[in-house]
């Protein structure tokens, strides 16, 4: 039951960086977008992800894998589209 929480909730939390993913790549802008934020955002999901691999924690694992995915590819796009 534990793990099935976990998962549910990192579906939900890496789920809500499409939409803004999406926005970057229709408006082709990320302008609004604090680099700031996410780079130290991405060093903490990095780590909670390395946390998870420490505790062989599948679903911390999994939801922060992803979670980095989605974020690089939208500071990917804040560096590239200036």
């Amino acid at each position: 039951m534990t793990t099935a929480l976990g998962l549910v909730a990192g579906t939900l939390t890496t789920v809500a960086f499409i939409p803004q993913l999406l926005l970057v790549v229709r408006t082709r802008s990320a302008k609004d977008i604090s680099l700031g934020m996410f780079i130290i955002f991405s060093v903490g999901v990095f780590l909670w992800m390395i946390y998870g691999i420490i505790n062989h924690d599948v679903p911390v694992i999994l939801a922060n894998a992803i979670t980095l995915g989605l974020a690089l590819v939208i500071l990917w796009f804040k560096i590239t589209l200036r």
